[in-house]
């Protein structure tokens, strides 16, 4: 046990070694973390996995306002990864801890249209599976368009867009009550609209998963 104490409060130590240089903001952040720290190695040590590896756990845990990595987030993390490897989805895990499937046009939707793709339903029925199998975990689904058109188009057609994604998904057995949707129209280009190539990759639906740590809202 007390070699336990003592990795919580060295990995708590390296988190807060900055901390007179910090603003209020970083320095709640890394009180946060510290925390996480000592209480990780702890549940490290006590399930038989490394102190070390639980205070980083931990760390994360407290670092992050909430959200966790859990084995169903690393599990549907995976299962993803197989399901979409070759249609150029992108499936990551972001900085604080969701998993962010970045669908792009060539499989989501046609030029000016909100309609489910054939080359995207395979992907949403793995999808749906895997969240079905994470319970706790919630979804929010960001539409996006290139710069044609106008606000007065794009703006509608993001959020159809990501309302037919949500729709798909409840048609598949997920509970709708977990999931929220956003239309950003051609708000946040990853590219140049000056390109028909940059265009399709603005055109794109981004799915975020996140699984909050017990007790917070």
């Amino acid at each position: 046990m007390r070699q336990t104490f003592i990795a919580g409060l060295g990995a708590g130590a390296i988190v807060l070694a900055g901390c007179a240089d910090m603003s209020d903001t970083q320095r709640r952040t890394a009180t946060g973390a510290a925390v996480g720290a000592a209480a990780g190695a702890a549940i490290g040590s006590a399930t038989d996995h490394s102190a070390g590896k639980g205070a980083l756990i931990g760390a994360g845990v407290g670092a992050l306002g909430g959200y966790i990595w859990s084995q169903n987030m690393e599990r549907q993390k995976r299962d993803m990864e197989a399901a979409t490897r070759g249609t150029g989805v992108a499936v990551t895990q972001t900085a604080d801890n969701q998993l962010k499937l970045d669908i792009p046009s060539d499989i989501s939707f046609a030029v000016g249209s909100a309609d489910i793709q054939p080359d995207f339903a395979p992907v949403l029925d793995q999808f749906a599976t895997s969240l079905r199998g994470n319970p706790n975990a919630t979804v929010h689904i960001v539409g996006h368009t290139d710069s044609t058109g106008g606000d007065a188009v794009n703006n509608p057609l993001s959020l159809n867009r990501a309302a037919s994604t949500r729709d798909y998904l409840v048609s598949r057995g997920v509970d709708v009550s977990r999931i929220t949707i956003e239309g950003r129209g051609s708000r946040q280009p990853v590219a140049s609209n000056d390109t028909p190539q940059g265009r399709a990759r603005n055109r794109r639906v981004e799915i975020f998963v996140a699984e909050r740590a017990a007790g917070r809202g």
